[in-house]
Formats: C-alpha cells, structure tokens, sequence
C-alpha cells in the first residue's frame, strides 16, 4: 500500500507560508510502520488540481490532501475533486449538522441565538458541500469536517483537510487509526548509515550495485555532501529495508570501503 501527499495552495509556492504538513505526514507515518512514497504540491489552479485529483484518484494509493477546502473564492479543492470524478457537489448532510452544531457554539459563546438562516450562516455551509458519494472525516479542532472519496480504481482513497496543521494533522491521524490500522508495523525496517570522506560517488557505485546485487531485500542509498563549517565533504551512505538483510549488506559495505582504504565513520 503506497501513501501519498498532496498540498495545495498558492501561500506554500509563494513562500508566504512554510510547507508543515510533509514532516508531520512523515511523521505519522512513521509512528505506525509506514512510509511516504510521494509528494506534490499545487497552486490554487482549478485546471491543475482537476488534473492532478483525476490522476491521482485513478490509482491505488491512499492520499492525503490538504488546502483548499474552504468556501472563499481561492478555495477549489471540493469543486474540483467533484470534476475529476465526474460528479455533482452536494450539501453531505453529516457536514450540515456539524457545521450547524458550530454555528450554534460560536452563538452561546456570544451569548446569542443561533440564526441557521442568516446569510453569513447559509455561507458556511457551503463548506459541507462534498462531491456526491464522499464521507466525513471528522474535525475536533471546530467541527468543520473534511471528506474522503474512494478512488476510481476500486482500491485505497483520498482524504481531504483544511490547510491549517490545527485541523488537518489530527483529522489524518483519525484517518490512519480508524482505516489502516491493520496496516501498522507489518512490514519491518531498519536502516544503517556511515559518512564516508573525501570519496568519489564513481568510485563507490560498483560496491554499491554488488550489494544491492547481494542483498536483494536491501535498497542502497547516497547523500552527497559539499562540506561546510560543521563537517568536511562527505557522502552518506547507506542500506535500507528488511532487517535481516540490512545488518550482514552494512557489514559488507564496510568490507568494501576499507578494500577501496576510504575513511569514514559511522553513523548513529
């Protein structure tokens, strides 16, 4: 099962606000067993993200999506998730009760009675407009919910959030927890690093091609460094993946390195 990330919204590429959400994803991940496989981000383009949703709902992965669900005139997630499936919006009625409980909190908080039918009220539900088919995920932060869709290819789903990392970072961790639990630690992994010095990629790639030859159950990795005030050029150099084979591919990149007299150090 692959997990994938998409973040939308023209503030991220601007600059004028930092990405959180792919080192929490990762993080979450992570907690439970599983990795992410891929990322993208988006603007706040109605054609692109279509394009982007009916690709991306055409596979089997399970995404996560963030940004854009909202009601103002840069929000366009839900109308575009609705076009890649080819599907009207519609008003979920689990979301019209949440928003509905919402409007009536923020009225007893103000010491008034809600008024379901003023016009800033009718506004707000608009953001329990989901494109037809779509269930809720549930927001604790304020009750506004996101949604999900299943993907067009009949396996793994899409899961919609705020941008805020308020809402969206527990709403995607109910998500892990109440869909993909039986998915948690089932594959195991281990990963070890060194930092060799002053070493060529060139010189290292056919040690790195035999242990990958080797060890089929690994994967090697290189991380090419510039040096700078903290440290001398260095790669870092690795093996990831079953734990059974990551031990005896590292003790044999060892061997390898000290056959080619690189130094290097490992890492922690």
């Amino acid at each position: 099962m692959a997990f994938g990330l998409i973040i939308i919204g023209d503030e991220i590429l601007s600059g004028r606000r930092i990405d959180k959400h792919f080192p929490k994803v990762l993080e979450l991940l992570g907690q439970r067993g599983l990795q992410l496989s891929w990322a993208e981000y988006l603007g706040d383009d109605p054609d692109r993200i279509t394009a982007t949703l009916k690709r991306t709902l055409a596979t089997q992965d399970v995404v996560f999506c963030t940004g854009g669900i909202g009601a103002t005139p840069d929000d366009h997630t839900r109308q575009c998730a609705a076009a890649a499936l080819g599907v009207p919006v519609v008003l979920h009625p689990q979301a019209k009760e949440k928003i509905q409980e919402r409007i009536a909190d923020m009225a007893r908080e103000s010491g008034a009675t809600p008024d379901f039918d003023a016009p800033e009220n009718q506004h707000r539900l608009k953001m329990g407009e989901f494109p037809q088919g779509a269930s809720i995920i549930p927001n604790p932060y304020n009750k506004i919910p996101g949604f999900s869709l299943p993907n067009t290819s009949g396996e793994g789903a899409h899961y919609f959030a705020p941008g805020f990392p308020v809402m969206a970072w527990p709403m995607f961790e109910w998500v892990l927890e109440n869909h993909y639990a039986d998915q948690f630690h089932r594959h195991a992994w281990a990963e070890r690093s060194m930092l060799v010095y002053e070493a060529m990629e060139s010189t290292l790639t056919p040690l790195m091609e035999a242990i990958e030859a080797q060890f089929p159950l690994v994967k090697v990795f290189s991380l090419p460094h510039v040096g700078d005030q903290q440290t001398r050029r260095h790669i870092d150099l690795g093996v990831k993946g079953d734990p059974t084979q990551v031990e005896p591919a590292f003790e044999k990149m060892q061997e390898g390195l000290r056959a080619l007299r690189a130094e290097f150090q490992i890492s922690a």
